[in-house]
C-alpha cells in the first residue's frame, strides 16, 4: 500500500501541477489591451537609418526628451532589470523617441549601454517636438512630456501597435498600469518584469500553436 501511495505521489501529483500551471498559463498569460490605435513611426528618422516600426515587434517605447543625460539613468536602469533578460527574444525591441538635435547624445549613450550588453534591439528615433508629442498623445495615458519632451514612464506596445498593461481586472484592487517607471528598479523589477514575461510567453505560445497548426496540415 505504501508503494502504490509513493507512485502516486511520484507521477500523479507532478502531472496535476503541470495541468494547473499550462492551465494558468492559457488562461491568464495575456496582457490585457489599454489601446488598439496608437500612431505610426512614419515620421521618425532612426540614428541606425534603418525603418523603425511597431508592426510584427513586441516594442518597449520610451521618450528621453532633449536633455538625454537627465534620462540616462532611466536608460541603464531598463537596460539592466528589463532589456539584459529579454533581448535574446527576436522580436523584443526598445524604441526611444527623441527631438532632432539629440543625435549625439544618444551615440554617447548608446556607447555606455555596449559596454553592458548586446545593444542591437535599443532603436534611438527622432523627430520634430509636434511629432513626438502627437505619438505620445495616442498613447492615450495620464502621463505628461516634461518640458523637455521626456518622461520616466516606458509603455509596452504589442505587434498589432497596441498599449499593453493593466487594466485591473486581474487581481483584486489592482490599478490601471498604462506605463512603468523607469526611475524606480522596484516598478521595473516587481511590475514591468512580470508583464514582459506575460506578453512573451503569450507570443511564444502563439508561435507553437501556429506551428503545431501548419505539421497538422
Amino acid at each position: 500500500m505504501k508503494k502504490i501511495l509513493v507512485l502516486g505521489v511520484l507521477f500523479i501529483l507532478p502531472l496535476v501541477a503541470y495541468l494547473f500551471f499550462a492551465s494558468g498559463v492559457h488562461n491568464f498569460a495575456k496582457l490585457p489591451i489599454l489601446n488598439n490605435s496608437i500612431g505610426d513611426l512614419t515620421y521618425f528618422e532612426a540614428l541606425s537609418k534603418e525603418e523603425i516600426h511597431f508592426t510584427d515587434k513586441i516594442t518597449v517605447l520610451g521618450f528621453l526628451g532633449k536633455d538625454i543625460y537627465n534620462k540616462q539613468g532611466n536608460a541603464f536602469n531598463l537596460n539592466q532589470k528589463i532589456y539584459k533578460k529579454n533581448h535574446g527574444f527576436q522580436d523584443f525591441q526598445f524604441v526611444m523617441a527623441l527631438p532632432y538635435g539629440s543625435e549625439n547624445a544618444a551615440k554617447e549613450l548608446l556607447d555606455e549601454l555596449d559596454n553592458i550588453a548586446d545593444i542591437s534591439g535599443w532603436k534611438f528615433i527622432f523627430s520634430t517636438p509636434e511629432n513626438i508629442k502627437k505619438l505620445f498623445k495616442s498613447l492615450k495615458t495620464p502621463h505628461k512630456l516634461d518640458d523637455n519632451l521626456a518622461t520616466h514612464y516606458v509603455y509596452i506596445i504589442d505587434k498589432n501597435g497596441s498599449l499593453r498593461g493593466r487594466d485591473g481586472s486581474l487581481k483584486e484592487n489592482e490599478s490601471v498600469v498604462y506605463g512603468y517607471d523607469a526611475s524606480s528598479v522596484a516598478d521595473l523589477s516587481n511590475v514591468m518584469d512580470d508583464d514582459v514575461k506575460v506578453i512573451l510567453a503569450e507570443y511564444r505560445l502563439a508561435l507553437k500553436k501556429y506551428k503545431a497548426d501548419r505539421k497538422e496540415k
